[in-house]
């Protein structure tokens, strides 16, 4: 099985869990070296220039000049495994930190998640503190998610030979790499909705990501590894949850709506 997930806007402060710098080369995916390299030098290139700019660059406002701060020293940071760095509502209730080693291995097995600043990552990957929106732009790089695209297909595509895959992603994430051709019929983009009094659903486009994580941690804990959408389906059912599938039909993922009471 493959989960894709989106990165965390909040980065965790390594403190005295710090682990050594950055080293591209012992990430997962060393096919990504290179660009990963091209990335990184644009980003430091931006962080360490004019202030103003890099705000405007990175869209954030005078008050997160610390983020700025850590975009300049990527290469010298200390780091921190991505599955602990990350610190949002998904990863919170995820608990990559406090899943027993067994587990742990499964979900480094299992999830990949999407990086602006790195393309995709496993949660061991040690990675500094940095800040970097999948939808943003960066001098000589341009549209992120379009630089990606160029990359990420091939590395992607491999990964995901024979799994069923489940695409948590955000919009901005899911636009560097789509599945297509075998992979997108193994693919399903998990939605969350709320059931309303009326008894109806509405999708959560913000406030699903504590689902999400509980529903990624509930699947590493087992052992079962489904390898079509139906079976991942029947699974997720089986842990509890009100699932809905949409097939995948002619090279295009499907989609897995999971109906919640609460968030």
């Amino acid at each position: 099985m493959l989960i894709l997930l989106p990165p965390s806007e909040g980065k965790a402060d390594p403190g005295e869990d710090a682990g050594p710098s950055l080293d591209l080369g012992r990430l997962s995916f060393p096919e990504l070296t290179a660009p990963r390299q091209r990335v990184v030098t644009a980003l430091e290139r931006v962080a360490r220039g004019s202030r103003r700019r890099a705000l405007t660059v990175l869209d954030l406002s005078p008050r997160q000049d610390a983020e700025v701060e850590r975009d300049a020293v990527l290469l010298e940071a200390p780091t921190l495994p991505a599955g602990v760095l990350y610190t949002g509502v998904l990863y919170e209730a995820l608990g990559y930190r406090s899943l027993p080693r067994a587990v742990r291995v499964r979900t480094d097995q299992w999830v990949v998640v999407s990086s602006a600043l790195f393309g995709a990552l496993r949660p061991a990957d040690a990675i500094p503190p940095y800040r970097l929106s999948g939808d943003g732009s960066l001098p000589r790089i341009g549209r992120l998610a379009t630089f990606w695209q160029k990359f990420l297909p091939k590395v992607m595509a491999a990964r995901a030979v024979d799994e069923v895959v489940l695409d948590l992603r955000s919009a901005a994430y899911a636009a560097a790499w789509r599945p297509t051709d075998d992979v997108a019929d193994r693919t399903v983009v998990g939605r969350v909705l709320q059931r309303q009094t009326d008894g109806s659903a509405k999708v959560i486009s913000h406030h699903n990501k504590a689902t999400k994580g509980r529903l990624v941690a509930a699947l590493v804990s087992q052992r079962s590894d489904p390898r079509t959408p139906w079976a991942l389906t029947d699974l997720i059912a089986g842990l509890g949850y009100n699932v809905a599938l949409t097939e995948p039909t002619k090279g295009r993922p499907g989609r897995l709506d999971i109906v919640v009471d609460a968030i």
